[in-house]
């Protein structure tokens, strides 16, 4: 009687994953100062050590890869235990709505920096900035990629897997799982799509990401929503091979909510950058026009 449970909250176990997941963090980033002083040609000493080697990042990512391997393995065993309460699932809730929120974040600050830039191009009182923008933008001599062609085409593809996600959610409700999985794997061929079709439009952008202040801002926003698109790929992914198995129920399936949170979110961060970057910073000139 002493150990009956009363309550809706779970007391995990003792874990080892929050001490290798900060152990691997830590490696990781001295890795990452050892990596760009080895691309220097120079040394990170270190307690008497020459730190500087590409290695040692990648130990300490492969750790990280394996702490949340685990981490989230237990927490799906946990679900599969009937752990996951009503009073625990709301929490899950409220933390994936925060890290969606950081994310949002997260953006914001790519956002602001574009537009800073592209809204002040001409201010005389930045001589240098300015002589460096030519005072419009694009900066002169940039040539920008048409909106309405390729952009477009994955703007309508990101728009269509956020309509085969929410298929594949709708068809778990109603407990038809071979329309779970097929929204899935359609929402999972999508996204490896747009990944190639935007690595093929970095391949003919006219411009660079250094030596001009338009490249590193296009390359910083766009870049870091297409490594967003590759982790929720691999998210519906893992849902997809869950289902599989038959893990989701109508009244239990947050992790696949989870996943197509952050899909919705990676669609509505996409037709921000669309109309700010593609459209509203269309130059006129077609990037790779020559290809």
């Amino acid at each position: 009687m002493a150990q009956t449970k009363n309550h809706d909250y779970h007391l995990v176990d003792p874990s080892p994953w929050p001490f290798i997941g900060s152990m691997g963090a830590l490696v990781m980033a001295l890795g990452a100062l050892g990596f760009m002083k080895y691309a220097k040609g120079e040394q990170l000493l270190l307690f008497g050590l020459n730190w500087a080697t590409p290695w040692l990042f990648f130990a300490g990512l492969i750790a990280v890869l394996y702490t949340m391997y685990g981490w989230w393995k237990d927490v799906i065993v946990e679900a599969g235990q009937g752990h996951h309460t009503r009073v625990v699932s709301l929490h899950l809730r409220y933390g994936m709505i925060m890290f969606i929120a950081s994310e949002v974040m997260f953006f914001v600050a790519w956002f602001w920096g574009y537009f800073h830039t592209a809204l002040f191009a001409g201010a005389e009182i930045q001589n240098l900035r300015h002589e460096f923008i030519g005072g419009v933008w694009p900066p002169k001599g940039i040539e920008t990629f048409d909106p309405w062609h390729l952009p477009l085409l994955n703007t309508l593809i990101l728009l269509l897997s956020g309509t085969t996600v929410t298929w594949a959610h709708h068809a778990l409700l109603h407990g038809d799982r071979q329309g779970l999985k097929n929204g899935l794997a359609l929402t999972v061929i999508l996204g490896f799509l747009f990944t190639c079709l935007q690595a093929y439009e970095y391949s003919h952008a006219a411009f660079h990401f250094s030596g001009n202040i338009y490249g590193a801002a296009f390359f910083m926003a766009t870049g870091f929503h297409g490594f967003h698109v590759i982790v929720g790929t691999i998210f519906l992914l893992i849902c997809l091979i869950r289902a599989s198995k038959g893990h989701f129920t109508a009244e239990k399936h947050f992790g696949f909510e989870a996943a197509a949170w952050y899909w919705h979110f990676v669609d509505v961060v996409w037709l921000f950058l669309f109309a700010a970057i593609y459209v509203w910073g269309y130059g006129g000139a077609v990037a790779g026009a020559g290809h």
